[in-house]
């Protein structure tokens, strides 16, 4: 696993944390998500997506982490977007008080997950 890009982004008072991941196997994506936690604590939720090609196929992952909207799903559209086959995007929010809705979230959560991929390309 390697890190290409890590970006912020603060929407509403809510600070996203995006990062970028190249992954050597679908596995690495619990080790990444050990690292956010330990590095955000005081975030509530982290959101991942992660596409590995393999000579079975190609797996595909998303999780909301509890958060509303569909902000897993909004990852994974960056990642294919972008053909990254063999990558992970994970984004910490940490709450700012203000709620942003289901469709609020979700955008944030694509803009940063965006900003990581240009960052890292």
């Amino acid at each position: 696993m390697q890190e290409l890009a890590a970006v912020k982004l603060e929407v509403k008072k809510s600070r996203f944390y995006a990062h970028l991941y190249e992954i050597d196997s679908p596995d690495d994506l619990a080790g990444i998500l050990a690292l956010h936690r330990e590095r955000y604590r005081k975030a509530a939720h982290h959101c991942t997506a992660l596409r590995f090609g393999a000579p079975s196929g190609t797996v595909e992952l998303s999780r909301n982490d509890g958060e509303v909207g569909t902000p897993g799903r909004a990852l994974l559209a960056v990642l294919e977007k972008h053909a990254l086959d063999r990558h992970a995007l994970v984004v910490s929010r940490i709450f700012g008080g203000t709620k942003l809705g289901p469709g609020g979230v979700t955008r944030a959560f694509r803009d940063a997950g965006e900003g990581a991929v240009s960052s890292g390309q």
